[in-house]
């Protein structure tokens, strides 16, 4: 992600922390200052920070009950918002998922547990008055906002991990598409409950808010999308034509290729024709205003680009360019020559060519076979 910092490898799977992180610190730091002077300023921030130690390990939570099953994490982002753990993929079996889904309140259960038993975190209900936090002792305070986080995630805002849960407990029933279609019409009809409250209290429920909202259409159509390419070939959405670049032109050379082509992503190929990098829209231009047009693409290319071959189901490629990062995936032939690319774009166009077949399936009694 974008704005973001690497704070370094932990237990195998990359930290790391958004840089609108620091300016909760500051705001925190700073009211509390001003309140009630520099000692407090610092308790507020040490505080701020246990909550998101614990925010860490609710993830960790996460991460590791997926390793479990053999899935990996690409990295853990901390946002003001919270920690998102960027698991490769969720497991189609619905235990599987319904685990992981609540390794993470675990974690925040197990910690909350040891500071009242081990540390004397009193947790009266009195206590859980918003005013009176600032009256009660840090583990205390840090107890109860553990239990905060166990209630607040297990809401069935899809895809929080309540959400998630509700997604595994319908997928027993029902099928997978579906499943997750209710749970996320669910969760976003929560995102417009946690929205409103937000107007009339804290306004970070509304940035809460959007984020559900946005990341449960986001996992619809991911998951729609890995329904529609288990039944398409590779060639049902490989783009086969497209110009690309060899390794010894220059950005000047792939700016003309920009100006002259509606691709925005152009792979780079050597003399036999394997892929070699691929040159992004974006990559170009920074490099022509920051070193010029002469600059070899070689030094500018974004390397380690997936590949895979014609032959193998378009889900594959959907899932590697899914779990790559990368801007495309490379279709190449028996001589590992490039012969088409798969970027999310055409992804997404094949998805619209998809249900535009199904409606037409639909209304002529299944007996129309797909465009493709």
């Amino acid at each position: 992600m974008g704005w973001s910092i690497s704070l370094g490898r932990i237990a195998g799977t990359e930290v790391r922390i958004h840089l609108t992180f620091f300016l909760l610190l500051a705001w925190f730091g700073l009211v509390a200052g001003a309140q009630g002077g520099g000692g407090a300023a610092v308790s507020a921030i040490a505080f701020i920070l246990a909550i998101f130690a614990c925010v860490l390990a609710h993830e960790y939570g996460h991460v590791l009950m997926a390793r479990r099953f053999g899935i990996g994490t690409r990295d853990i982002i901390l946002l003001p918002i919270g920690g998102v753990a960027s698991i490769e993929r969720m497991p189609d079996n619905p235990t599987q998922e319904l685990l992981i889904a609540l390794a993470g309140p675990a974690v925040n259960v197990v910690i909350a547990l040891i500071l009242i038993l081990f540390f004397g975190a009193n947790i009266h209900p009195g206590n859980s008055d918003p005013a009176a936090l600032q009256n009660i002792d840090f583990v205390s305070r840090l107890a109860l906002i553990n239990i905060v986080l166990v209630v607040f995630n297990l809401l069935p805002a899809f895809p929080m991990d309540g959400g998630r849960a509700l997604k595994a407990l319908l997928s027993y029933k029902l099928d997978k598409v579906t499943a997750t279609r209710i749970a996320a019409r669910i969760g976003q009809a929560a995102a417009f409950g946690l929205g409103f409250l937000g107007l009339f209290g804290n306004p970070l429920l509304i940035f809460i808010a959007l984020f559900v909202f946005l990341a449960a259409s986001h996992e619809t159509y991911a998951v729609e999308l890995g329904e529609a390419t288990q039944k398409a070939n590779m060639r049902d959405a490989t783009i086969t034509s497209f110009s690309h670049l060899d390794t010894t032109s220059s950005v000047g050379d792939a700016v003309k290729a920009l100006l002259g082509t509606p691709q925005r992503e152009f792979p780079v190929t050597d003399g036999a024709g394997r892929l070699r990098g691929v040159l992004t829209r974006d990559g170009m231009i920074q490099a022509l205003a920051s070193s010029g047009p002469d600059t070899p693409v070689l030094d500018v290319m974004e390397r380690e680009i997936p590949t895979i071959g014609y032959r193998a189901p378009l889900s594959q490629a959907a899932e590697l360019l899914h779990s790559s990062g990368k801007p495309l995936v490379g279709v190449v032939d028996d001589g590992e020559r490039v012969v088409g690319i798969i970027t999310l774009e055409n992804l997404a166009e094949f998805m619209l060519v998809e249900r535009a077949s199904q409606g037409w399936r639909r209304s002529h009694g299944g007996d129309v076979r797909s465009v493709r």
